[in-house]
């Protein structure tokens, strides 16, 4: 597995991560002999990074993580805060910030975290100075190692990669979201601030399996959410209508050799796009996890990307851009 640098810190993770949110909650019911599992596959094909969050099952994901790895210091664990309170200005306090990250450090079974994402915030807090001020002085206080901001907007991302001390960004990034190919990534890349793609297999739409009939749990997110009733609409099959990101999904698949599928073609062209650090794919069992980790030996061959890349952006012109370009 490749691995890369972690925008301004030492470390290096791999190009191919876990996004843990499927153990926590949202998803439907997930086990912690079965999370476990899933971790353990996850690092056996050789991931280095878990991204996970303190609202994730209400900590859940991170107290399974952190009885995981147990004291390893071989795997980076990117967490966010933010979401345990009505997410309005008001409430990112340094107060609330200690109180997050320090049950973020107890979950996790870690003095230090390696890296705090700020998750999802109001567009007024990523750029108020004060909130940088409070972010560097978790980072003083040996609370947390780094700092980055996850987004849903291109202009958010931006506001963010401005700050000198931002390790990375997290924003939502595949076929069917390319509006961060237009700045976000070449700024990332210039300031030397890591992009982790969040969200690449569109909640599932890009994984080839989904139909017309296809149905989810109750307390899924995408039965409840399909229209943003409860979070970011975007958030959701990346904010693309459910019959048409079927027509799109069908369409790039159809361009694909012979012995690739489309999750693994798609996680392929995210990792190699230029500025891109690392892709974050969620995994509820280990056929699923195995399955994303092996997609990085597409990277570098084995797999025209190029073609592909050409094939993303007709399917997106030609169905998508419209609909979902002016959004985020």
């Amino acid at each position: 597995m490749k691995q890369r640098p972690l925008g301004r810190t030492a470390r290096q993770v791999s190009a191919i991560g876990l996004g843990t949110w499927q153990l926590g909650a949202d998803w439907g019911a997930v086990t912690e002999e079965d999370a476990t599992a899933v971790l353990a596959a996850s690092v056996d094909h050789g991931v280095t990074l878990f991204d996970t969050a303190d609202v994730y099952g209400d900590g859940r994901s991170e107290s399974i993580i952190g009885r995981f790895l147990a004291g390893r210091t071989d795997i980076t664990v990117a967490t966010k805060m933010g979401r345990r309170l009505a997410q309005e200005p008001e409430n990112y306090t340094p107060e609330n910030f200690r109180a997050w990250t320090d049950r973020s450090r107890r979950n996790l079974g870690v003095d230090t975290l390696d890296l705090v994402q700020l998750h999802c915030p109001p567009s007024a807090v990523i750029e108020d100075d004060a909130t940088y001020e409070a972010l560097d002085a978790l980072v003083a206080d040996g609370r947390i190692a780094a700092y980055g901001v996850s987004v849903e907007t291109c202009a958010q991302a931006l506001a963010a990669i401005a700050r000198p001390n931002v390790t990375n960004v997290q924003i939502i990034f595949n076929p069917f979201r390319l509006k961060p190919l237009d700045e976000v990534l070449p700024g990332a890349a210039a300031a030397g601030v890591a992009i982790f793609a969040r969200v690449p297999l569109a909640s599932g739409l890009l994984s080839g399996k989904y139909t017309a009939s296809t149905t989810f749990a109750e307390n899924d997110h995408r039965t409840y959410n399909r229209h943003g009733e409860a979070f970011d609409r975007g958030e959701t099959f990346s904010g693309v209508d459910y019959q048409l990101g079927l027509e799109a999904a069908d369409a790039l698949a159809a361009a694909l050799p012979d012995g690739v599928t489309l999750p693994a073609a798609t996680l392929a062209w995210i990792a190699s796009r230029p500025g891109v650090t690392t892709v974050i794919p969620g995994a509820r069992n280990v056929r699923q996890a195995q399955s994303n980790a092996d997609a990085a030996a597409l990277i570098d061959g084995g797999f025209d990307v190029d073609a592909f890349d050409a094939v993303v952006r007709e399917v997106y012109d030609f169905r998508l851009r419209e609909a979902i370009h002016p959004l985020w």
